[in-house]
């Protein structure tokens, strides 16, 4: 398929952010063999702490690109993968405030200069016990980033053409938690997305790729 330009994904994700969501049918295509059952994903009922994040695209050279962060290794907490930039909610703010916040912390971007396009699906993360809401936004152009070393390892900008591309999402079987299991992931440029990131990250491939 064409890769659309920054200008046509970003309209069209406005466009379809504000209808139905592909949900947890699309989480679910690169949800590990240990979370296929549609309620492990669903926030509701779950007493759970709650964090946002923000997955935000940005043009290079009219094409789209979508940044994401690589986690220092120590943290107790998703050490060493990768994820959006985003955090959890601190009393007395919004969701939408919450990943704004987090992604000014983790990479000095400009709050006042994020347009927030509408949110994912929100998904349930049993092993930090967190209800994530994911929140799409964009920015033009990328400003240079002050990333905090002790929350970013790497900063990725990633062609939104590489995550479309079908040969980027691959399966392997991983052990886990002392657990034998078959895990899906997105492989870009030798880096490996997987998890609740790469869930969040298929429902916003499925918004660019619906008929």
């Amino acid at each position: 398929m064409r890769t659309p330009t920054f200008a046509e994904c970003i309209a069209l994700l406005r466009r379809r952010l504000a209808g139905p969501l592909p949900g947890t049918a699309a989480q679910l295509q690169m949800a590990p063999e240990y979370r296929q059952a549609p309620e492990q994903l669903r926030i509701e009922g779950k007493p759970c702490r709650e964090a946002g994040v923000l997955a935000l695209l940005f043009p290079e050279q009219g094409r789209p690109h979508l940044l994401l962060v690589e986690r220092p290794s120590h943290l107790k907490e998703h050490g060493g993968q990768i994820g959006f930039p985003g955090g959890r909610r601190e009393p007395g703010e919004t969701l939408p405030e919450t990943a704004l916040r987090e992604a000014h912390e983790e990479l000095g971007l400009p709050p006042e200069r994020i347009e927030l396009l509408g949110a994912l699906t929100p998904l349930y993360i049993p092993v930090s016990n967190f209800c994530v809401h994911p929140f799409v936004g964009t920015i033009a152009p990328l400003p240079e980033l002050h990333p905090c070393p002790e929350e970013v390892q790497a900063v990725l900008r990633v062609p939104l053409a590489a995550l479309l591309d079908p040969a980027s999402r691959r399966r392997e079987r991983w052990t886990i938690r002392g657990r034998d299991v078959m895990v899906p992931f997105f492989e870009v440029d030798s880096h490996r997305i997987w998890g609740a990131t790469a869930m969040m990250l298929a429902e916003l491939l499925a918004l660019l790729t619906a008929d």
